[in-house]
């Protein structure tokens, strides 16, 4: 009868829609249905079951409607698709099921009849139940001109203690035909890369990924941009932004915010991140920025703006009045076959001379000055102790504390190029009894480096102390030491733990992993390091790992124990086309999504 009834329901729910495939017998993996359009189907002692019940942007998942029932205690299982597949477990607090009107179901398998476990309480009696759920298969955007499917996640190690982890993967597809739209009046660049994101378990299977049709709208410039920064809030839901819109979701696809930036300022790319405060933080440019002479112009991935909840400006950082713009040391020995997201296969090896620098134009080129990106901030981390915030800025290979006041409390950097009060900020490497280490043409004693062109620096709370802050990065290495090396396999990446002594004004490499793998883990743009106290692992995603521009690449994604070379957990993520690269991947925990 289970069957029989799972059959019936599916099939009802489809000639409503005018989709049903010739007869034949039901295959669990491979179910009568070729549509993503499934309707509600009624199965079970509750209400309806809807799939993609928002609209259908996130398309694997699904709510179990309860109709007039009074339920509590919900315990949602999402049962595991074969013998090596990942369970996905989950209370289910009152409010979730009011707001829902019924039990929020996350993690279904694509193009599969999902098995579903649910446990609740009514009527003071415990009641349990399996639901047959299908889900569709995944589609990719329209708007990318993409009909393949997502890339292969490869579970390479697993140890047990990560076994049910989560995943969301960003990466991005464009080409440089399409993937440059200048913004008007010229200065910074959108880039109209098409955002592919899903969320794999441990075992390479898809259990979520949003579909970007929804969001996107190719002829309105306020709805194109990279989707970029997803992070899962404290509250359990989901932030990311895109261009000139920041977004806040819950994992069913419910919008929780939608928001414009503020009047004055553009382009938002790679970093939005939620304050104690009740704030965001996002990487924006400012419109119409004055020059000498009566000219304005549009910066370029410079300016921090801080916004509450409703969207209002609370503050901003102009890193131009801040830093120093002109500073082009890091610029003029950069790899220009690999410049942030722009990928050059010619320029690969080449660098840019001062003269050549002089002559770029204004707009989202890696030049100096306002107006060009001199800067190239792509991650902020907020540090409660003293309401100051910690930047990465790529183009300068710099990690970067700034206060409220706009003053920089210390520089992790090469001290070559920084002038002035700046200079002074620059911290000093010493060895772990506090030993200051010697250091010439770029280059320290001991095992201490700074980070070259990285991706990410945050703050690890739970390690730092008062006066001692603990900062994780993912130091890419393009033009390490001020130069490229004679061969382009030379190159390596690494993930990095330093400690920051701010009384003393000295930092210290407490760890590092990735140099030995080399140039097969060398990702030149984009990625991230983040410690996870739960795990007591450090989490890395080497997302553009043998990026060439000609061949798909495959990112690598570790978690490695804490303080040690011992690697937990290893992804490989195989892209199906050179046009895609990874940009970030995040760990999501479903028990916190829908708890209250």
């Amino acid at each position: 009868m289970k069957a029989t009834r799972t059959v019936l329901s599916l099939l009802c729910g489809l000639c409503l829609s005018g989709s049903v495939m010739a007869a034949g017998g039901l295959d669990q993996d491979r179910p009568l249905v070729a549509t993503t359009d499934i309707v509600p189907f009624k199965e079970g002692p509750l209400g309806v079951t809807e799939v993609g019940a928002y609209s259908g942007i996130f398309p694997l998942t699904a709510i179990i409607y309860k109709a007039n029932h009074d339920i509590s205690k919900v315990k949602v299982t999402v049962l595991p698709k074969g013998e090596k597949g990942v369970t996905i477990s989950y209370d289910v607090g009152p409010q979730a099921l009011n707001t829902h009107n019924g039990i929020p179901v996350f993690g279904l398998y694509p193009d599969y009849v999902n098995k579903v476990k649910i446990d609740w309480t009514e009527g003071g009696k415990p009641q349990t139940y399996t639901w047959s759920i299908y889900a569709p298969p995944v589609s990719l955007p329209v708007t990318a001109g993409q009909t393949s499917i997502l890339p292969n996640v490869e579970p390479v190690k697993v140890d047990k203690s990560l076994a049910n982890r989560l995943y969301l993967f960003n990466h991005i597809v464009g080409t440089p035909k399409n993937g440059h739209v200048m913004h008007v009046k010229g200065g910074a660049a959108n880039w109209d890369y098409t955002s592919i994101n899903w969320i794999s378990d441990t075992n390479g299977d898809v259990r979520w990924y949003m579909n970007i049709d929804k969001l996107r709208n190719p002829t309105d410039i306020t709805r194109i941009g990279s989707m970029m920064s997803f992070h899962q809030t404290g509250d359990g839901n989901m932030i990311f932004g895109q261009g000139q819109r920041y977004f806040k979701y819950d994992f069913l696809g419910r919008v929780l915010s939608e928001k414009r930036l503020p009047k004055g300022f553009i382009d938002f790319s790679h970093e939005i991140i939620e304050t104690p405060n009740d704030t965001y933080l996002l990487r924006v440019a400012k419109e119409d920025y004055p020059l000498k002479d009566n000219y304005t112009i549009n910066t370029v991935r410079d300016h921090i703006l801080e916004v509450d909840k409703n969207g209002n400006t609370v503050d901003y950082w102009d890193l131009n009045t801040i830093l120093d713009p002109f500073r082009d040391n890091v610029i003029l020995a950069m790899d220009q076959g690999a410049v942030c997201l722009s990928v050059d296969e010619a320029s690969s090896g080449k660098t840019i001379t001062k003269e050549e620098l002089a002559r770029l134009p204004f707009g989202d080129v890696t030049g100096s000055g306002p107006g060009r990106n001199w800067a190239h901030v792509n991650s902020i981390s907020y540090d409660p102790r003293d309401d100051s915030i910690i930047l990465s800025s790529r183009h300068q290979s710099a990690v970067i504390k700034i206060g409220r006041d706009k003053q920089v409390k210390w520089i992790i950097s090469d001290p070559t190029g920084w002038k002035g009060e700046l200079a002074k900020k620059v911290l000093t490497p010493v060895d772990k009894s506090g030993k200051k280490l010697t250091c010439e043409n770029h280059q320290c004693e001991g095992d201490f480096d700074w980070t070259w062109t990285q991706h990410t620096a945050y703050l690890v709370p739970s390690k730092s102390t008062n006066g001692k802050s603990i900062v994780s990065v993912f130091d890419n290495g393009d033009a390490r030491g001020m130069e490229q090396p004679a061969l382009p396999t030379m190159k390596y990446s690494r993930g990095v733990e330093y400690t920051v002594d701010e009384k003393n004004m000295t930092v210290q490499q407490n760890w590092e992993y990735g140099k030995e793998r080399g140039f097969e883990w060398y990702s030149p743009i984009t990625s991230v390091t983040q410690f996870r106290p739960e795990t007591k692992t450090m989490f890395m995603y080497s997302a553009t790992a043998g990026m060439s521009g000609t061949t798909p690449l495959t990112s690598v994604l570790n978690e490695v124990k804490d303080g040690t070379q011992d690697v937990m957990l290893e992804l490989k993520v195989h892209s199906n086309r050179a046009t895609m690269l990874g940009y970030r991947a995040s760990i999501i925990d479903p028990t916190v999504m829908f708890k209250k």
